[in-house]
């Protein structure tokens, strides 16, 4: 599979694709915040669709192309969501921000200019326990204007 771009071979196929990103590529922006699959603090994109890290087996994914928060961001920039969460002042801790960031840019990718309630349910699956989702719902706007 790939994972950001790169080609990779887990050599164990029944480890879940979270462990696999933390502990072996060393990938550290997806979170496992309750480790089944309810609060999307370790989302990343597999192939284009945002999936919980914490349910996939690498074996399930063979052939797949993952992209996590740390694979959306540029050379020199931050990816457009990365900005606007940065400007909408978006997060708290910071736990959740990851998997918000990468379930709006698979949103994004599919649908660049999603109405408010494709907003919210693009988003239903990740939770925060430090906002009101108010700036994560505006940063989320600005990039659809």
């Amino acid at each position: 599979m790939k994972v950001n771009g790169r080609t990779v071979t887990p050599p164990d196929r029944a480890v879940r694709l979270l462990d696999y990103l933390r502990d072996s590529l060393e990938l550290t922006g997806a979170k496992e915040g309750c480790g089944m699959g309810e609060c999307g603090a370790c989302t990343v994109l597999v192939d284009d669709e945002p999936v919980c890290s914490c349910l996939i087996l690498v074996g399930q994914i063979a052939d797949a192309e993952v992209v996590t928060v740390e694979g959306l961001t540029g050379e020199e920039h931050l990816h457009p969501v990365q900005q606007a969460f940065v400007d909408h002042h978006a997060s708290q801790c910071g736990f959740c921000t990851p998997g918000f960031i990468v379930s709006t840019a698979g949103l994004l990718r599919r649908n660049p200019h999603p109405d408010p309630s494709e907003v919210r349910r693009a988003l239903e699956g990740n939770l925060c326990r430090c906002t009101g989702y108010q700036s994560i719902l505006k940063a989320v706007a600005a990039l659809v204007e």
